[in-house]
């Protein structure tokens, strides 16, 4: 631990900056974990894009079909190879309470800076505020680690601003990322950003985030890998500008990448969203590879559409990084 539990919002106030990005895991031909290309993966991200921090086991990682084992090594991972140089921030997400702690003391153990944990899914309740209350709460005393919380429409219901923020007076609740409409995060920004750090995935709102709320921290999904390479970081440079104030400069860089983002959701099928994003990522030169059942691989015809889309969305690349075959 690089900190104390009494510390824990100090800390993350002080490091948890930046742009972080949610990891896509690597499936071999035998959908075995591709260790090597996660970590070449890791590598890219945080010394050739700049990336500050990387959240692993999550949802983007198809966390549902990870073994506790191989949930457990991922945090291994990130943190042997990129702990030194940039944040790690390791899901325990998981419906069975005892799985969470389990999961957050072993992050811990390892030397992980953070924790996330998603609102779980409640069946038969209407009202779930005491009990979501309660869950936090019991985590929290479990580990001394930072946690984010994490709420988004796939538990079936949204955590409101005012619950977030009783959650927030926990002494190691030091985050949250809120995949909510834009008015919910607002309000939980104003009613308690002086003691939990706000975020959402959403790239296409990062920048207003920056400019109208003053966030300091994307917290996080793919675009910081897929929407970037070594030679054309876009996403890094307007968050920097907008970081110093040089708002013009900033808007028009990220208003840049509209191309980038249109031709990736046009050419995204609707079931198949960890799929596009790995072929995508091998046409980057990342490692991709295969996803889990019940995940959808993508068709050839699919392969087609995205690659075309990519060649046409002007991100440049870095040819020594992209694999003949892949483009």
């Amino acid at each position: 631990m690089k900190y104390r539990r009494s510390d824990a919002k100090e800390h993350a106030r002080a490091h948890m900056k930046g742009i972080w990005a949610a990891a896509l895991m690597p499936y071999s031909e035998n959908l075995a974990i591709d260790e090597a290309g996660f970590r070449s993966n890791l590598r890219h991200w945080v010394d050739d894009l700049g990336i500050d921090g990387v959240f692993v086991a999550g949802k983007q990682s198809e966390f549902f079909s990870m073994s506790m084992a191989e949930r457990k090594r991922s945090f291994e991972i990130i943190v042997d190879e990129i702990g030194n140089r940039a944040g790690t921030i390791a899901s325990c997400s998981d419906q069975n309470m005892d799985v969470v702690i389990e999961l957050a003391k072993h992050a811990q153990a390892v030397g992980a800076e953070y924790i996330v944990v998603h609102a779980p899914v409640l069946h038969f309740l209407h009202k779930q505020e005491e009990t979501l209350y309660q869950y936090y709460k019991t985590i929290s005393e479990q580990v001394d680690i930072g946690i984010a919380m994490w709420s988004h429409p796939d538990s079936g219901y949204l955590m409101s601003p005012e619950l977030c923020a009783r959650i927030a007076e926990l002494p190691n609740i030091v985050a949250i990322k809120y995949s909510v409409p834009r008015e919910m995060y607002v309000r939980l920004t104003r009613l308690a950003g002086d003691r939990l750090i706000v975020s959402t995935a959403s790239e296409e709102e990062w920048f207003d985030n920056i400019v109208e709320l003053g966030w300091r921290l994307y917290l996080c999904s793919s675009p910081p890998y897929l929407f970037q390479t070594k030679i054309d970081r876009r996403m890094r440079e307007y968050t920097d500008l907008a970081f110093k104030g040089d708002i013009g400069r900033a808007r028009a860089i990220r208003d840049s990448l509209n191309p980038v983002r249109e031709a990736f959701r046009r050419s995204r099928p609707a079931e198949k969203p960890p799929a596009h994003s790995k072929y995508w990522q091998e046409l980057l030169g990342q490692a991709g590879g295969r996803v889990r059942p019940p995940m959808l691989e993508l068709t050839d015809a699919e392969k087609e559409t995205t690659r075309r889309a990519f060649e046409s969305c002007g991100l440049k690349l870095d040819r020594q990084q992209v694999k003949p075959s892949a483009a």
